[in-house]
């Protein structure tokens, strides 16, 4: 067996029996999930998922809105990034206009209706509402009012909004003069914001995300530098950047639990992204370690200490080590005190849990003279199955059963916290318009399949998320990345939408409430493909109707011209003959 070393390297493996983690183990009377019993788990589960099971679908507002210097909205260090020149983001784009989301509010909420979905998850713009970041310094009314309407249009539609406060879009001003997350003083500011927004619309909003995969901001914002503000404090800069937003998401959900929770009853959680890490060689305890690291590195980081209090002590093993292997009197990895271990633990009414894919996971120790990174401090490599489907995204392969594991891995982690997927889905195969998008539609039902066998484990999921509604902008890889159920033609200055075969086929799953039978299932499969096959020729036509509407508009009038013309002429012969 080979495996694809992920970001290139091939790895050349000895072919290894494969089993789950000895922590899955524990679940197998329920999973049925050993390798051994691969046909097992890759059958198909037929059936529906609970009664007022929640089906939506997601978007960020960097990502979607466009509008960014309008209407009093401030700076983010997003905008900075894109606007640079450095080659920040592929393709020199931007999310100037991105999808005009801003504009086209009432269009979006149409093709959600059309979606039949429960909920919408989206996230506010901290500085369209905050110019400056700071509340003291002034809220933006236009800004307050944008989303009030948004969420009012969603309500009449019985879509219920799911509001992350912060993806990613941090004002920039925040960030010169204090450095972003590398400054502890952003706890009080967000603190601040995100009162403002229980204030504004906590009356009609009751499920409260407090930040969107705040391990990807902290490692590419602070360690690679791959995405804004571009600092690469190698093996600091992130630990720093994730201990204050762990902070501020427990001084947000406090104060929304002494303020607000009485008279508004929502609830406040954090959406965190992993994917899931199997060991290569079960035979191996260096791989089962390595795998179970791989999962605390990533999704313990942040949920240890809102569940346990504190960070995963493999974390504090390894990083502390290295650090004084590194000649560093303390480690990098900041220490919560006993007073905030306290204050931290417990301030989540829900988990939200993003997920794409699955990597094998072997050991690798890295030297300590190395230097300091992420990804050396975790002794790990990880590595792709060559058969696994590729999706188009480099890192992105279709792996549904390991979605299946995440999910039970998080149920006995974390004491069965109510779950929310927030964030599941595919990108585009191939850089073309392509309506018909199957590669989607198998990833999503695989995927959904494997959330409700895990719900038939017992894990308590809630609501699943998919990404996304639209096509948008997809943050340093730009507009190459297509993660829509709606086609956005960014050529055209109005941003039209096309939906994609996938559209179809969720709208089934979600009208349905899962998957009836066999018979049901791919009769939805057909019928999609017929869809896009008929709205893949309309998209083909529309530059000759364009072409058409064009030479209608000047034909019409001209014509009507000379048919007055004419009759002005006749009328005139008319009168001469008669006189």
């Amino acid at each position: 067996m080979c495996f694809f070393g992920y970001g290139g390297e091939l790895g050349a493996m000895k072919p290894v029996r494969t089993v789950t983690l000895w922590w899955v183990l524990l679940l197998v009377s329920r999973l049925g999930a050993t390798r051994k019993e691969s046909l097992e788990e890759a059958s198909f589960y037929y059936g529906t998922f609970p009664l007022g099971f929640s089906w939506g679908v997601g978007s960020s507002a960097f990502q979607t809105e466009g509008a960014w210097d309008q209407d009093g909205k401030g700076p983010s260090i997003w905008d900075t990034f894109t606007h640079s020149g450095k080659g920040n983001v592929l393709g020199e784009e931007t999310a100037d206009v991105a999808c005009n989301g801003y504009y086209k509010v009432q269009e979006d909420v149409a093709l959600l209706r059309e979606l039949h979905v429960s909920h919408y998850r989206f996230s506010l713009s901290w500085p369209r509402l905050l110019p400056t970041g700071v509340r003291a310094d002034g809220v933006n009314k236009k800004g307050i009012q944008f989303y009030s309407d948004f969420i009012d249009a969603l309500l009449k539609s019985n879509i219920t909004p799911i509001v992350t406060l912060h993806h990613w879009d941090l004002p920039q001003l925040l960030q010169v003069k204090y450095g972003g997350w590398q400054n502890v003083s952003m706890a009080n500011y967000f603190s601040d914001y995100a009162s403002l927004c229980f204030e504004a619309f906590g009356d009609r909003v009751k499920h409260w995300v407090t930040f969107s995969d705040p391990r990807t901001m902290a490692e590419k914002g602070y360690e690679t530098g791959h995405h804004a503000p571009g600092l690469k404090l190698h093996g600091t800069g992130l630990y720093k950047a994730a201990h204050h937003v762990i902070k501020a998401h427990a001084q947000a959900w406090h104060s929304y639990n002494n303020t607000w929770r009485s008279k508004q009853q929502g609830l406040v959680g954090i959406s965190l992204n992993c994917d899931w890490g199997e060991p290569v060689d079960i035979s191996n305890p260096k791989d089962i370690e390595a795998a179970e690291r791989y999962l605390q590195f990533c999704l313990g980081w942040f949920a240890n200490p809102i569940y346990a209090g504190d960070y995963p002590q493999v974390m504090k093993d390894h990083i502390g080590r290295k650090s004084a292997e590194q000649g560093l009197d303390m480690s990098r990895l900041p220490v919560f005190s006993l007073q905030e271990k306290s204050y931290i633990k417990g301030t989540s009414d829900f988990l939200g849990l993003g997920h794409f894919t699955t990597r094998y996971i072997t050991e690798r120790n890295y030297p300590s003279r190395q230097g300091p990174s992420y990804q050396n401090d975790r002794d790990l490599v990880e590595l792709v199955d060559p058969n696994w489907p590729d999706l188009g995204s480099k890192w992105l392969h279709s792996v549904p059963w390991g979605f299946r594991r995440l999910l039970n891995f998080a149920q006995t982690q974390y004491g069965n916290p109510p779950i929310y997927v927030t964030e599941n889905g595919a990108s585009q195969k191939l850089h073309c318009t392509q309506l018909c998008d199957e590669w989607r539609i198998q990833y999503l039902k695989g995927y959904t399949n494997e959330m409700l066998k895990a719900i038939k484990d017992g894990a308590n999921i809630k609501g699943y998320t998919s990404w996304s509604l639209l096509d948008k902008f997809e943050w340093e890889r730009g507009y190459s990345d297509r993660y829509g159920f709606y086609y956005v033609d960014f050529n055209k200055k109005n941003r039209p939408r096309y939906p994609k075969a996938s559209v179809e086929y969720y709208k089934k799953i979600i009208t349905a409430n899962g998957f009836p039978n066999p018979q049901e299932v791919e009769s939805w499969y057909l019928k999609a493909l017929e869809t896009c096959s008929i709205n893949n020729q309309m998209l083909a036509a529309e530059p000759f109707l364009s072409y058409m509407q064009i030479m209608t508009e000047i034909m019409v009038p001209t014509v009507c011209t000379l048919c007055i013309l004419i009759a002005a002429v006749l009328l005139m012969l008319l009168l001469r003959s008669l006189s």
